[in-house]
């Protein structure tokens, strides 16, 4: 018998929101949930322990381009032309059990199915091994010019990165698609560079057949609950909109 995962679609959110709903759905303590979403506008979100005053974010404030901060660690992304993810589910959940590795390759797995249905067939979508890429950049500040054995790489490039936090007996596990590649990081993959189809709707849709097929769920769409709307709201302002948090480092 299938297992019963919430599926919330937001689309396109400003970034504070996109970063306070995530957080709002690992709180609450419901039922499994997979979330994919969009920014706007487009924004940067830096790692949980990464610091602000690096050059480089000073450059992107000054093009007026918001920054906020993850609740989980790794490299600042530019949320561009992509489709974000998001799951959330308690620590006992199956899809979390082992030690963390397992859980990525697990996720990533499905995430691989996904985009490879995207992209001309016979595209290689795989965790990236024990070799470096040609997107990596020593010492760079973004999370998909320095890859891990846990990322997803096409064409010797990085295309998929996430990242986990876990508290209070819950997991949230997040991360980002590439769809077209972006002027700030133009070094990594994406999915138009690789001769797929780059828009989200297509994503979306892989996404929710992938997961369904290899993790033998059934889907229910719906939206936030009124708590986890008020939690929403409470941290989009008093947390992913201050500067306490965003230059907490």
């Amino acid at each position: 018998m299938s297992e019963i995962w919430r599926y919330i679609n937001s689309g396109p959110v400003a970034p504070a929101r996109a970063m306070a709903l995530d957080e709002a759905l690992l709180l609450t303590g419901a039922a499994p949930a997979l979330r994919l979403y969009r920014w706007n506008p487009h924004a940067v979100s830096l790692g949980y322990f990464q610091k602000l005053s690096a050059a480089e974010f000073g450059r992107i404030a000054k093009v007026n381009i918001p920054i906020v901060r993850r609740l989980t660690g790794g490299g600042a992304i530019f949320h561009g032309d992509e489709v974000t993810f998001s799951i959330t589910a308690p620590a006992a959940h199956p899809l979390f059990a082992g030690d963390v590795r397992q859980s990525y390759d697990r996720i990533h797995a499905a995430i691989a199915r996904a985009v490879s249905r995207c992209c001309p067939a016979g595209t290689r979508i795989a965790a990236r091994g024990d070799g470096s890429l040609s997107s990596d950049i020593e010492s760079s500040p973004w999370c998909f010019y320095e890859s891990t054995t846990f990322d997803l790489a096409a064409a010797g490039r990085k295309l998929v990165g996430s990242a986990q936090r876990r508290t209070g007996g819950r997991v949230l596990h997040h991360g980002s698609i590439i769809l077209k590649t972006n002027m700030h990081t133009p070094e990594t993959a994406s999915i138009e560079s690789l001769g797929g189809d780059p828009r989200p709707e297509t994503v979306e849709d892989a996404m929710t057949d992938a997961f369904a097929e290899i993790f033998n769920i059934q889907f229910e769409r719906c939206d936030p609950t009124p708590e986890e709307n008020e939690q929403t709201i409470r941290l989009a302002r008093d947390k992913y909109s201050a500067d306490s948090w965003t230059g907490r480092i």
